[in-house]
């Protein structure tokens, strides 16, 4: 077993989630330490959180706000928000992001309001 893993983003299928379109790497029964995540936000999305996950939102493309706990920031390629559990957060506007979730992305761990 190797002590590393690649992934080329460009090449792997897209799934639809919350937020549009993601590419996830890493995403293994034997990896619970962290994911990575190119998404396509294309649409605004519902605001969520998480109980357990950190995410590390990189903007890589578009301009757009983050919506966090109820403030609005104005974001662009190349800002950087870090998220604790238990932020009520959704990105809105068109963008491309790398979404880095620690532990491991988990479907069962994204929590709604309403």
């Amino acid at each position: 077993m190797r002590n590393y893993m690649m992934a080329q983003l460009d090449t792997m299928d897209a799934v639809k989630c919350s937020c549009g379109l993601s590419r996830r790497a890493f995403v293994s029964p034997d990896n619970p330490v962290a994911t990575l995540h190119m998404v396509d936000i294309s649409e605004d999305n519902r605001v969520h959180y998480h109980k357990r996950m950190t995410e590390i939102y990189l903007i890589l493309e578009g301009e757009g706000t983050m919506e966090l706990d109820g403030d609005r920031i104005p974001v662009k390629p190349l800002t950087s928000i870090f998220i604790k559990p238990g932020c009520r957060h959704r990105a809105v506007g068109k963008m491309r992001i790398v979404n880095i979730p620690v532990p491991a992305f988990d479907p069962e761990d994204e929590w709604f309001d309403e």
